[in-house]
């Protein structure tokens, strides 16, 4: 079922390796060109776009996209309780983890009487997207709304698309989460069209523009990110799921095959990636993944993902060019299943699963960590949601007469190199004895 990709007996260039990971390419190219018409039509259209949107993607005219709070209410109250209590739980453990990355502020004190600040500020209001297509995301709903509320962020959004099966309201445990968040504002409305309804507000449903998008979804959603990016802040392009299993042959094959269909069970474009130097391991876990794959409740999507060039085992030499495969795919998830995991040599990853008993699925509800991660490459650059998406460093500078008389010199003769004398000007009046106070 998962195709082999054998780079043993070959040396290596990080050109070459990039080369070799597997990526779907082409279906990322198409789902940005359309995502760009889609969000440019809600930009122009308004309301009339996501209802055209929604009867399309999602079989449902006629509905609130605004959600009334009669709804909200009655699904916390309809909610099993075995679900409220694993999301309270969930709750608490992101909030916990949340709190450590909001930095203090610093005061730096330069001289005598100059004092630059270092303070983080929250952005004002923030849009939050919460899948609803193939599978329910309550736990997304935590991972967003959590982090934004540690920060500080005053107005909360969240959209999810309405559901055919629930005569078109959004899901009842995605609303239940919201009003375990005390979310009040909600749209029922998906994929691109909702991210561009955030980035230019629609007045006919009383959606203002948003200064921060947030939040996981399928490849149309992260790259309608890309099209708004620069109009609002966005976190990173978290589309179609990535697991990425770095395993020498102490690995247990069944376990690592089980990983493998979790993340392929979220849909046919998910990535699930096995790299190893034992031959043996690959042949054990291709036997088990095709053995899981047939049997799960999702076996369709799963084999789709599984078959899809974005999916394969990958047999290297050792784990030296395990580790370079690694960082150059820059996973989503990466989980390694190693004697000696080294964790340190990975440096290229969303979040990174260490050892048999830290599975993805652990991170996607109960770790604590947040599970809105960069995909297609971007944690090289990229960092997973957290508290600091929704804050922005800010630097408060406070000056006396006497720490700046002491710089005056030296501003001046900057100024006067780069030809903008008025700079030097405007700190040399106010030692002018005619402009004094």
């Amino acid at each position: 079922m998962l195709r082999t990709i054998d780079l043993r007996g070959r040396v290596l260039t990080p050109t070459d390796l990039s080369a070799a990971v597997p990526r779907a390419a082409a279906a990322r190219d198409e789902a940005f060109a359309t995502a760009a018409r889609i969000v440019h039509d809600v930009a122009g259209r308004g309301e009339a776009a996501l209802r055209e949107q929604a009867e399309r993607f999602d079989g449902v005219t006629g509905h609130a996209i605004r959600v009334p709070q009669a709804h909200l209410d009655e699904a916390l109250a309809d909610l099993d309780l075995d679900v409220r209590r694993a999301l309270e739980e969930a709750i608490a453990r992101v909030r916990r983890a949340s709190e450590a990355q909001v930095p203090p502020p610093v005061v730096t004190e330069i001289a005598p009487g100059a004092r630059v600040e270092q303070r983080w500020r929250p952005v004002q209001r923030v849009g939050v997207y919460v899948p609803g297509g193939k599978a329910v995301y309550p736990s997304s709903v935590v991972m967003n709304v959590v982090p934004a509320h540690v920060a500080g962020v005053a107005e909360v959004a969240l959209a999810s698309p309405p559901q055919r099966d629930h005569g078109g309201r959004v899901h009842p445990v995605i609303l239940a989460a919201a009003r375990l968040l005390e979310v009040t504002e909600v749209y029922a409305m998906g994929g691109a069209g909702a991210i561009g309804a955030y980035a230019y507000g629609v007045d006919g449903i009383g959606l203002a523009p948003v200064d921060v998008i947030s939040g996981p979804g399928n490849n149309f959603v992260a790259l309608a990110k890309r099209v708004v990016a620069g109009r609002v802040g966005t976190d990173s392009e978290a589309g179609a799921t990535e697991i990425l299993i770095v395993a020498d042959d102490s690995a247990q094959p069944r376990w690592v095959a089980a990983d493998l269909v979790s993340q392929a069970e979220h849909d046919e474009q998910a990535a699930a990636v096995l790299v190893t130097a034992s031959e043996e391991l690959a042949h054990a876990v291709a036997v088990e993944v095709e053995a899981l794959a047939t049997g799960t409740e999702h076996r369709e999507r799963v084999s789709q993902a599984l078959v899809g060039p974005q999916s394969a085992i990958v047999l290297v030499d050792d784990l030296a060019t395990a580790t370079a495969f690694s960082n150059a795919y820059a996973p989503e998830h990466l989980e390694l299943h190693l004697r000696d995991p080294r964790v340190d040599d990975f440096v290229n990853a969303g979040a990174v699963f260490v050892g048999d008993h830290s599975p993805v699925s652990l991170g996607d509800y109960l770790a604590g960590s947040n599970h809105v991660l960069p995909t297609g490459g971007q944690a090289r650059y990229a960092s997973g949601l957290s508290a600091s998406t929704f804050l922005r460093p800010q630097q408060v500078i406070a000056y006396d007469r006497d720490a700046l008389a002491q710089v005056q010199d030296d501003i001046v003769a900057l100024s006067t190199a780069e030809a903008l004398p008025a700079h030097g000007a405007a700190v040399t009046t106010r030692f002018d004895a005619a402009s004094a106070p």
